[in-house]
Protein backbone atom coordinates (compact mmCIF):
# COMPACT_ATOMS: atom_id res chain seq x y z
CA UNK A 1 0.00 0.00 0.00
CA UNK A 2 0.96 3.13 -1.23
CA UNK A 3 2.27 5.42 2.56
CA UNK A 4 0.77 9.14 2.56
CA UNK A 5 3.76 11.62 2.74
CA UNK A 6 2.78 13.71 5.38
CA UNK A 7 4.72 17.25 5.90
CA UNK A 8 5.53 18.50 9.65
CA UNK A 9 6.08 22.65 9.35
CA UNK A 10 5.61 23.44 12.77
CA UNK A 11 8.52 24.36 14.09
CA UNK A 12 10.42 25.08 17.50
CA UNK A 13 8.37 22.09 19.17
CA UNK A 14 9.45 18.62 19.17
CA UNK A 15 6.02 17.75 19.72
CA UNK A 16 4.00 16.05 16.99
CA UNK A 17 0.13 17.10 16.78
CA UNK A 18 -2.05 13.99 18.13
CA UNK A 19 -4.32 14.25 14.49
CA UNK A 20 -1.38 12.46 13.04
CA UNK A 21 -1.11 9.72 15.81
CA UNK A 22 -3.72 6.28 16.11
CA UNK A 23 -6.16 7.05 18.65
CA UNK A 24 -3.90 4.65 20.92
CA UNK A 25 -0.94 6.79 20.93
CA UNK A 26 -2.66 9.94 21.86
CA UNK A 27 -1.92 11.61 24.87
CA UNK A 28 -4.43 11.69 27.74
CA UNK A 29 -4.97 15.48 27.78
CA UNK A 30 -6.11 15.16 24.14
CA UNK A 31 -8.90 13.06 24.89
CA UNK A 32 -12.21 15.17 25.30
CA UNK A 33 -13.25 12.57 27.61
CA UNK A 34 -10.57 13.03 30.14
CA UNK A 35 -11.38 13.37 33.55
CA UNK A 36 -9.78 17.18 34.13
CA UNK A 37 -9.47 15.75 38.05
CA UNK A 38 -7.26 19.31 38.49
CA UNK A 39 -10.34 21.52 36.75
CA UNK A 40 -10.64 25.06 35.98
CA UNK A 41 -10.94 28.12 38.43
CA UNK A 42 -7.95 27.25 41.04
CA UNK A 43 -5.77 29.76 42.18
CA UNK A 44 -2.68 28.99 41.28
CA UNK A 45 -0.19 31.75 39.81
CA UNK A 46 0.34 32.42 36.37
CA UNK A 47 2.90 29.68 34.79
CA UNK A 48 2.43 27.21 37.52
CA UNK A 49 4.07 23.96 36.78
CA UNK A 50 2.46 22.35 39.87
CA UNK A 51 -0.84 22.91 38.51
CA UNK A 52 -0.07 21.60 34.96
CA UNK A 53 2.35 18.63 36.24
CA UNK A 54 -0.15 17.67 38.63
CA UNK A 55 -3.36 17.52 36.34
CA UNK A 56 -1.43 15.27 33.69
CA UNK A 57 -0.42 13.28 36.53
CA UNK A 58 -3.63 12.37 37.98
CA UNK A 59 -5.79 12.25 34.66
CA UNK A 60 -3.14 9.66 33.23
CA UNK A 61 -3.55 7.59 36.96
CA UNK A 62 -7.68 7.55 36.41
CA UNK A 63 -7.64 6.63 32.60
CA UNK A 64 -4.83 3.78 33.94
CA UNK A 65 -7.60 2.67 37.26
CA UNK A 66 -10.66 3.30 35.46
CA UNK A 67 -11.48 6.22 37.51
CA UNK A 68 -11.23 4.00 40.57
CA UNK A 69 -8.41 6.39 42.21
CA UNK A 70 -8.75 8.24 45.65
CA UNK A 71 -5.35 10.86 46.45
CA UNK A 72 -3.85 12.21 49.72
CA UNK A 73 -2.42 15.39 49.37
CA UNK A 74 0.28 16.99 51.43
CA UNK A 75 -0.39 20.90 52.64
CA UNK A 76 1.91 22.80 50.17
CA UNK A 77 1.13 25.20 47.54
CA UNK A 78 -0.78 22.04 45.31
CA UNK A 79 -3.58 21.93 48.64
CA UNK A 80 -3.61 25.89 49.09
CA UNK A 81 -4.69 27.18 45.51
CA UNK A 82 -6.42 24.20 44.79
CA UNK A 83 -8.64 23.80 48.32
CA UNK A 84 -9.86 27.19 49.19
CA UNK A 85 -12.27 26.50 51.85
CA UNK A 86 -14.92 25.78 51.16
CA UNK A 87 -14.19 25.55 47.32
CA UNK A 88 -12.39 22.69 45.89
CA UNK A 89 -11.08 22.39 42.39
CA UNK A 90 -10.75 18.60 42.44
CA UNK A 91 -13.02 16.08 40.60
CA UNK A 92 -11.70 13.04 42.15
CA UNK A 93 -12.04 11.53 45.60
CA UNK A 94 -9.26 13.66 47.75
CA UNK A 95 -8.25 14.36 51.56
CA UNK A 96 -5.67 16.69 52.67
CA UNK A 97 -3.20 15.83 55.23
CA UNK A 98 -0.45 17.27 57.42
CA UNK A 99 2.62 18.53 55.70
CA UNK A 100 4.87 15.49 56.74
CA UNK A 101 1.93 12.25 57.09
CA UNK A 102 0.95 12.19 53.47
CA UNK A 103 2.67 9.02 53.09
CA UNK A 104 1.39 7.43 55.98
CA UNK A 105 -2.11 8.87 55.48
CA UNK A 106 -2.32 7.47 51.83
CA UNK A 107 -0.77 3.82 53.52
CA UNK A 108 -3.41 4.03 55.82
CA UNK A 109 -5.98 4.52 52.88
CA UNK A 110 -4.55 1.61 51.10
CA UNK A 111 -4.47 -0.81 53.79
CA UNK A 112 -8.27 0.22 54.59
CA UNK A 113 -9.28 -0.28 50.94
CA UNK A 114 -7.27 -3.75 51.34
CA UNK A 115 -9.27 -4.88 54.31
CA UNK A 116 -12.24 -3.89 52.15
CA UNK A 117 -11.39 -6.03 49.54
CA UNK A 118 -10.79 -9.00 51.27
CA UNK A 119 -14.12 -8.95 52.99
CA UNK A 120 -15.70 -8.90 49.55
CA UNK A 121 -16.73 -5.08 49.70
CA UNK A 122 -15.92 -2.00 47.30
CA UNK A 123 -13.24 -2.42 44.28
CA UNK A 124 -10.00 -2.43 43.22
CA UNK A 125 -9.41 1.37 44.08
CA UNK A 126 -6.36 2.63 43.81
CA UNK A 127 -4.07 5.19 46.14
CA UNK A 128 -1.85 8.13 45.07
CA UNK A 129 -0.07 10.62 47.15
CA UNK A 130 0.83 13.60 46.24
CA UNK A 131 2.90 16.95 47.75
CA UNK A 132 5.88 19.65 47.02
CA UNK A 133 9.22 19.01 47.45
CA UNK A 134 9.27 20.52 51.01
CA UNK A 135 6.63 17.85 52.02
CA UNK A 136 8.55 15.58 50.60
CA UNK A 137 12.26 15.85 50.70
CA UNK A 138 12.34 17.60 54.22
CA UNK A 139 8.98 17.21 56.26
CA UNK A 140 7.36 14.41 55.12
CA UNK A 141 11.07 12.47 54.57
CA UNK A 142 10.29 10.26 57.53
CA UNK A 143 6.72 8.45 56.46
CA UNK A 144 8.20 8.28 52.77
CA UNK A 145 10.96 6.13 54.05
CA UNK A 146 8.74 3.81 55.89
CA UNK A 147 5.98 3.40 52.84
CA UNK A 148 9.29 2.62 50.97
CA UNK A 149 10.26 0.07 53.39
CA UNK A 150 7.08 -1.67 54.01
CA UNK A 151 6.25 -1.70 49.97
CA UNK A 152 2.95 -0.41 51.00
CA UNK A 153 0.65 0.16 47.59
CA UNK A 154 0.67 3.79 47.19
CA UNK A 155 2.48 5.63 44.30
CA UNK A 156 3.93 9.41 45.43
CA UNK A 157 4.43 11.72 43.22
CA UNK A 158 6.82 14.99 44.30
CA UNK A 159 6.01 18.05 42.63
CA UNK A 160 9.51 19.46 42.65
CA UNK A 161 9.58 23.25 42.46
CA UNK A 162 13.25 23.31 44.52
CA UNK A 163 11.78 25.32 47.18
CA UNK A 164 9.27 26.09 49.75
CA UNK A 165 7.11 28.24 47.49
CA UNK A 166 3.94 28.66 49.67
CA UNK A 167 5.78 30.19 52.35
CA UNK A 168 7.59 32.37 50.79
CA UNK A 169 10.57 30.39 48.62
CA UNK A 170 12.95 29.34 51.58
CA UNK A 171 14.97 26.77 50.68
CA UNK A 172 14.15 22.83 50.56
CA UNK A 173 16.60 19.97 50.20
CA UNK A 174 15.61 19.87 46.47
CA UNK A 175 16.78 23.17 46.52
CA UNK A 176 19.86 23.38 43.59
CA UNK A 177 23.45 24.86 44.52
CA UNK A 178 24.10 28.53 43.56
CA UNK A 179 20.09 29.33 43.98
CA UNK A 180 18.75 32.25 45.51
CA UNK A 181 16.03 31.95 48.04
CA UNK A 182 15.02 33.57 51.18
CA UNK A 183 17.17 31.77 53.17
CA UNK A 184 19.91 31.32 50.76
CA UNK A 185 20.68 35.35 49.82
CA UNK A 186 22.96 35.87 46.91
CA UNK A 187 25.68 37.43 49.35
CA UNK A 188 28.87 36.79 50.38
CA UNK A 189 32.01 34.90 48.87
CA UNK A 190 29.84 32.15 48.10
CA UNK A 191 26.07 33.59 47.13
CA UNK A 192 23.36 31.12 47.06
CA UNK A 193 22.34 28.35 48.27
CA UNK A 194 25.77 25.68 49.31
CA UNK A 195 26.93 22.81 47.20
CA UNK A 196 27.20 19.47 48.74
CA UNK A 197 23.47 19.89 50.64
CA UNK A 198 20.44 18.41 49.93
CA UNK A 199 18.65 14.82 48.78
CA UNK A 200 18.02 13.40 45.59
CA UNK A 201 14.90 11.46 46.41
CA UNK A 202 14.76 9.08 43.54
CA UNK A 203 18.26 7.81 44.36
CA UNK A 204 17.05 7.21 48.02
CA UNK A 205 14.04 5.81 46.88
CA UNK A 206 15.74 3.14 44.47
CA UNK A 207 17.93 2.08 47.40
CA UNK A 208 14.91 1.14 49.23
CA UNK A 209 14.94 -1.44 46.67
CA UNK A 210 10.77 -0.48 45.44
CA UNK A 211 8.96 -2.01 42.40
CA UNK A 212 9.14 1.64 40.63
CA UNK A 213 11.13 4.56 40.48
CA UNK A 214 11.14 7.16 37.83
CA UNK A 215 11.26 11.44 37.11
CA UNK A 216 9.40 13.05 34.81
CA UNK A 217 9.05 17.01 33.51
CA UNK A 218 5.99 18.65 32.63
CA UNK A 219 7.70 19.40 29.36
CA UNK A 220 7.31 16.15 28.23
CA UNK A 221 3.53 15.20 28.28
CA UNK A 222 4.06 12.12 27.08
CA UNK A 223 6.68 10.51 28.60
CA UNK A 224 4.86 11.61 31.86
CA UNK A 225 1.91 10.08 31.49
CA UNK A 226 3.53 6.65 30.44
CA UNK A 227 5.26 6.90 33.86
CA UNK A 228 2.38 7.10 35.84
CA UNK A 229 0.23 5.14 33.81
CA UNK A 230 3.38 2.11 33.85
CA UNK A 231 2.97 2.68 37.65
CA UNK A 232 -0.51 2.13 38.02
CA UNK A 233 0.10 -1.30 36.15
CA UNK A 234 2.42 -2.54 39.51
CA UNK A 235 1.80 -2.95 42.87
CA UNK A 236 3.90 -2.02 45.66
CA UNK A 237 5.49 1.23 46.23
CA UNK A 238 6.06 3.55 43.61
CA UNK A 239 7.34 7.10 43.40
CA UNK A 240 7.66 9.53 40.54
CA UNK A 241 9.47 12.72 40.92
CA UNK A 242 8.12 15.71 38.56
CA UNK A 243 9.91 18.78 38.01
CA UNK A 244 7.17 21.71 37.83
CA UNK A 245 9.10 25.07 37.45
CA UNK A 246 7.71 28.20 39.35
CA UNK A 247 7.60 31.35 37.68
CA UNK A 248 7.45 33.42 41.24
CA UNK A 249 10.31 31.31 43.24
CA UNK A 250 12.43 30.76 40.46
CA UNK A 251 12.21 34.56 39.12
CA UNK A 252 11.56 33.31 35.54
CA UNK A 253 8.52 34.48 33.23
CA UNK A 254 5.25 32.36 33.32
CA UNK A 255 5.33 31.69 29.88
CA UNK A 256 8.62 29.88 30.03
CA UNK A 257 7.70 27.32 32.31
CA UNK A 258 7.68 24.65 29.70
CA UNK A 259 10.53 26.20 28.44
CA UNK A 260 12.49 25.39 31.67
CA UNK A 261 11.35 22.46 32.00
CA UNK A 262 12.66 21.27 28.88
CA UNK A 263 16.01 23.43 29.27
CA UNK A 264 16.68 21.04 32.26
CA UNK A 265 16.57 18.11 30.81
CA UNK A 266 18.27 19.20 27.72
CA UNK A 267 21.04 20.35 29.99
CA UNK A 268 21.95 17.29 31.89
CA UNK A 269 20.38 18.90 34.83
CA UNK A 270 17.82 17.09 35.41
CA UNK A 271 17.79 13.62 34.02
CA UNK A 272 14.78 11.53 32.69
CA UNK A 273 14.71 8.10 33.85
CA UNK A 274 13.18 4.46 34.91
CA UNK A 275 14.15 2.09 37.64
CA UNK A 276 12.93 -0.85 39.16
CA UNK A 277 13.64 -2.65 42.03
CA UNK A 278 16.61 -0.08 42.51
CA UNK A 279 17.82 -0.69 38.63
CA UNK A 280 17.80 1.74 36.09
CA UNK A 281 15.99 0.23 33.09
CA UNK A 282 15.82 3.24 30.89
CA UNK A 283 16.28 7.08 29.99
CA UNK A 284 15.40 9.54 28.19
CA UNK A 285 17.76 10.68 25.34
CA UNK A 286 18.94 14.19 25.58
CA UNK A 287 18.11 15.36 21.94
CA UNK A 288 19.62 19.13 21.79
CA UNK A 289 22.46 19.21 24.37
CA UNK A 290 22.44 22.89 25.91
CA UNK A 291 25.59 24.28 28.57
CA UNK A 292 23.79 24.79 31.38
CA UNK A 293 23.74 29.18 30.82
CA UNK A 294 20.82 28.52 28.64
CA UNK A 295 18.87 27.36 31.48
CA UNK A 296 20.17 29.49 34.01
CA UNK A 297 19.85 32.79 32.46
CA UNK A 298 16.23 33.13 31.99
CA UNK A 299 16.18 32.70 35.79
CA UNK A 300 16.85 35.42 38.51
CA UNK A 301 17.59 33.03 41.15
CA UNK A 302 20.56 32.63 39.24
CA UNK A 303 20.89 36.20 38.05
CA UNK A 304 24.00 36.68 40.17
CA UNK A 305 26.33 34.27 38.83
CA UNK A 306 25.92 36.86 34.96
CA UNK A 307 26.45 40.03 37.06
CA UNK A 308 29.52 42.29 35.97
CA UNK A 309 32.01 39.68 37.22
CA UNK A 310 30.54 36.45 35.60
CA UNK A 311 30.98 33.54 38.59
CA UNK A 312 32.65 31.08 35.88
CA UNK A 313 33.49 28.32 38.87
CA UNK A 314 30.59 28.28 40.17
CA UNK A 315 28.73 27.98 36.40
CA UNK A 316 31.35 25.19 35.99
CA UNK A 317 30.62 22.98 39.09
CA UNK A 318 26.86 23.54 37.92
CA UNK A 319 28.43 22.17 34.34
CA UNK A 320 30.43 19.32 35.88
CA UNK A 321 27.09 18.48 37.47
CA UNK A 322 25.54 17.85 34.43
CA UNK A 323 27.82 16.15 33.06
CA UNK A 324 27.67 13.68 35.83
CA UNK A 325 24.48 13.23 35.39
CA UNK A 326 25.02 12.67 31.44
CA UNK A 327 27.70 9.66 32.33
CA UNK A 328 25.76 8.10 34.99
CA UNK A 329 22.19 7.93 33.49
CA UNK A 330 23.61 7.29 29.79
CA UNK A 331 21.53 10.29 28.52
CA UNK A 332 23.34 10.80 25.16
CA UNK A 333 22.30 8.65 22.04
CA UNK A 334 26.45 7.50 21.25
CA UNK A 335 25.26 7.22 17.49
CA UNK A 336 24.47 11.09 17.14
CA UNK A 337 26.96 12.78 19.74
CA UNK A 338 29.95 10.50 18.94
Amino acid sequence: MEMQQIKFYQTGTFTVGNRLLDEQQRSVQANMQRTNSLNSGHRACQGCGEALGARYAIDAAMNATNRQLIAANATGCLEVFSTPYPETSWQIPWIHSLFGNTAAVATGIAAAIKVKHQKGQGGDVRVVAQGGDGGTTDIGFGCLSGMFERNDDVLYICYDNEAYMNTGVQRSSATPPAARTATTMAVGAAPGNTFGQGKNVPEIAMAHGIPYVATASVAYLRDLEEKVSRAMTLRGARYIHVLVPCPLGWGSAPHDTIKLARLAVETGLFPLFEAEHGEVVGSTKIRHRLPVEEYLKPQKRFAHLFGKNEAVDTIARIQAMAERNIRKYRLLDERRHG
